[in-house]
Formats: C-alpha cells, sequence, structure tokens
C-alpha cells in the first residue's frame, strides 16, 4: 500500500522544483541597477530593529548571480562594531560552518565556486544570520535552493542558543505562500529594500 506520507512530501519535493525556477527566473529579470539600489537601501536600513548586542557575531554570505548583495550591510555592520563571518559549505546532509570574516580580508572560491574565508579564520556560531533565498511568506517561511543547508543549519544553532535568521531580499520576492515541510525553518525577520518585516508568530494574549 503507497505510503501517503510519502507521495505528499514528493509532490512537495516537485512543487518546490517547478517554483525554483520560476522565482529564479523573476529575479534575474530585475536590472542590475536596481539590484544594487536596492542592496544600498537595505544598507542603509541595518538592522537596529532586531535590537542586536553590539557584541554579537553576524553572519552573511558571498552573493552569487541575482543574489540580493549583503557586502554594503556587511561593511555597514563591521563599522559599528559588530564581528562578521561568511559560511563554509560542508557536504550534502550537514550544516554550515562558519569562519569569521571582515571586509577586505581575502578570500578563496570553494565549492561551487562560493567564496569562502581562508582556513585560518577562527571558527564560530553566529548569533544572527543574514540568509540567502529565493522567495518568502508573511510566515516566515523561505524557498532556498534545495540543499537544505540553513534548514539543518539554524536547526543546529537554534539547539545550542537564541539565533535571529534574517532573509535578504528584493520585495518582489515575497509571495502569499512558500511551499513548506517539517523540517523547514523559519526566518524571524525579513529585511527588503521596503523595510524590515516581522515573520515571527504573533503570541497568544
Amino acid at each position: 500500500m503507497p505510503d501517503p506520507t510519502s507521495e505528499i512530501a514528493q509532490e512537495m519535493h516537485l512543487d518546490k522544483r517547478a517554483l525554483r525556477k520560476t522565482v529564479a527566473a523573476a529575479r534575474d529579470r530585475l536590472v542590475s541597477d536596481y539590484r544594487k539600489e536596492a542592496a544600498a537601501q537595505i544598507a542603509g536600513l541595518g538592522i537596529e530593529f532586531a535590537s542586536p548586542p553590539r557584541a554579537c557575531v553576524v553572519s552573511a554570505y558571498a552573493a552569487m548571480g541575482s543574489e540580493i548583495d549583503p557586502a554594503p550591510i556587511v561593511e555597514r555592520l563591521a563599522s559599528a562594531g559588530f564581528r562578521t563571518c561568511l559560511p563554509v559549505i560542508q557536504p550534502l546532509g550537514n550544516p554550515l560552518r562558519f569562519r569569521l570574516w571582515q571586509p577586505g580580508e581575502p578570500l578563496v572560491a570553494r565549492t561551487w565556486g562560493i567564496r569562502e574565508p581562508t582556513e585560518s579564520a577562527p571558527e564560530v556560531d553566529p548569533d544572527i544570520l543574514l540568509v540567502p533565498l529565493l522567495a518568502f511568506d508573511h510566515r516566515g517561511m523561505r524557498l532556498g535552493y534545495g540543499g537544505g543547508y540553513y534548514d539543518r543549519t539554524l536547526e543546529r544553532l537554534r539547539a545550542l542558543k537564541p539565533v535571529l535568521a534574517i532573509g535578504l531580499a528584493f520585495r518582489e520576492q515575497e509571495m502569499p505562500e512558500v511551499p513548506n515541510g517539517p523540517h523547514d525553518q523559519r526566518l524571524d525577520w525579513v529585511l527588503t529594500n521596503d523595510g524590515p518585516i516581522d515573520t515571527r508568530p504573533t503570541p497568544f494574549p
């Protein structure tokens, strides 16, 4: 007898795969000048809305393709005294690891050509993660690239300590509902060029 749970999971996988192609193509169509302006606007907004302590470590990412570029906001954070870091890709099925990195320090192209800090940089567990995405919804559900890296990473970090996940996105990347499963980790905030969106569940009074 077919397992209905397995069938649902397979259907969701196919839905996500088709959706990724659609939203990636839409993001690719955003003109270069607009993408640069949006990155600058996000940097101007900063992350003060999340009330972060200056002692925390903030992770970013090295932008690829038409992803919104976190470099301007990372420069702002570093100049304000935050410690910053970048992810180090691990074999599939494993969470990301992170190494300290400040703007201006060297990067090395590794897995899939993604730039990472050198192996001499100390490993850290970030307190705030700036997360890339293909799409998001008002619940904080995120459509990623299918590797599950950030879901496993957030699961690991949230088991260790309180962490905040802030998706970085163009306003055009919001959609009514992102398909999600039991292993998908929610974002706490999404920061777009229109401003921050609090996606945390509203507590009952």
